[in-house]
């Protein structure tokens, strides 16, 4: 895509105070929209997956993605806003990547981690076809994928 202003990379994670505090300004919606980024996403993931049943985590993250568009102004619609399939992607990816994971290390540790395995956006594309993910119906609601099932 020309014209479209490439983000520097995000420095990794520090300190496990960062992760808490990420976390913490997620819950109470106070992240600045321009910090809710692929690995904010990605992080939060992990943390609510390490801490919750996978159903539980689901619910507190949806909630929360969903909280914290509406705290920013970004409506829900059928091309924009909220993705119930990829939320749901993640969280199972993310899962299974805990599974066969060692969980040592701080917060900060774990998530640099997780972020420098699955930081590509361009990993739900390896099972959905971009027309499938793209779908108000994949927005809406859970697609299983069309191109490869899910580990």
């Amino acid at each position: 895509m020309t014209g479209c202003p490439v983000a520097p990379p995000e420095r990794p994670y520090g300190t496990a105070s960062e992760v808490e505090r990420l976390v913490a300004r997620f819950e109470d919606r106070t992240l600045p929209h321009a910090e809710w980024t692929h690995r904010a996403h990605l992080t939060v993931a992990l943390w609510y997956v390490s801490r919750h049943s996978p159903d539980d985590a689901l619910d507190r993250m949806r909630a929360g993605i969903l909280g914290l568009n509406d705290a920013h102004g970004v409506p829900t619609t059928p091309t924009r806003g909220y993705h119930e399939t990829i939320t749901r992607f993640y969280m199972h990816i993310v899962g299974r990547h805990l599974a066969h994971v060692s969980s040592a290390g701080d917060w900060a540790e774990r998530a640099n981690r997780l972020v420098e395995l699955l930081g590509g956006k361009d990993l739900p594309l390896k099972h959905y076809s971009e027309t499938r993910l793209k779908s108000a119906e994949a927005r809406a609601g859970w697609l299983e994928p069309d191109l490869v099932p899910l580990p």
